[in-house]
């Protein structure tokens, strides 16, 4: 893709955070390397959109889809699954590793806005996992992919909220005590807090549903959900029928 030709391409989106996570494109399937948090998350991730939405047969759209963790797993439930990006290199990735779990997924670079604008009410769920907290502007990110959904469509979007437990945890423990992550992968900043996530979802005209905790130890490498969204967290909301 021409990134001149599609202005949206390159309006929402970070270039040091784009190379960031294109660095990390050929260990992102290794279960123990910098990608072992969303191997550990990709379950509990899975499951609350299963629990929310009939996959077999669903046409679902994953925003920011990475090297195709989550992607390959909403396939494997019966999902008629699409994923976007602009790390050409994750995408290369992804489409490589389909040789060897014989699963059936489409990828395309593309900017979540670009697509909204070409395939509008197209998806039954949209799934946004750990990408808003790494782009310039979130809400057009929410905005796009509400006008992706078909009416009673959900997405599901999640984050890292913007409190002092989360800079212990996302930054100081992840990044420079046990670094499992890259130093810098996080900007405290661009955290999310859940009611400024759920202004965003009301502005696109979406209906929260439903906000949980998501809870991780590095140690053990358990992952569940929980009440306490101090850290992580995931939501849904549904667009009106």
């Amino acid at each position: 893709m021409n990134a001149s030709a599609d202005p949206a391409r390159t309006a929402n989106v970070d270039p040091a955070e784009l190379a960031r996570f294109e660095r990390m494109a050929s260990r992102w399937w290794d279960a123990d390397g910098e990608s072992r948090a969303l191997h550990d998350l990709n379950p509990v991730r899975h499951d609350y959109v299963a629990a929310r939405v009939d996959l077999r047969g669903a046409r679902v759209l994953d925003v920011g889809c990475g090297g195709g963790l989550l992607c390959e797993a909403l396939a494997a439930s019966g999902a008629h699954v699409t994923g976007i990006d602009l790390a050409t290199a994750l995408l290369d990735v992804a489409r490589l590793h389909l040789h060897e779990s014989g699963l059936a997924v489409e990828y395309r670079e593309a900017a979540v806005e670009t697509l909204a604008a070409e395939r509008p009410g197209s998806f039954a769920a949209v799934t946004c996992m750990e990408m808003l907290e790494h782009v310039p502007d979130p809400a057009a990110v929410i905005a796009a992919c509400a006008r992706l959904l078909e009416p009673g469509g959900r997405l599901f979007v999640s984050t890292i909220n913007r409190t002092a437990p989360s800079f212990a945890a996302a930054i100081v423990g992840a990044e420079y005590l046990l670094r499992l992550l890259p130093r810098g992968t996080h900007q405290y900043a661009r955290f999310i807090r859940p009611a400024e996530l759920g202004g965003d979802l009301r502005a696109a005209g979406l209906e929260l549903e439903d906000v949980s905790g998501i809870a991780w130890n590095p140690l053990t490498r358990r992952a569940s959900l929980t009440r306490s969204v101090a850290v992580n967290y995931i939501a849904c909301a549904r667009k009106p029928a």
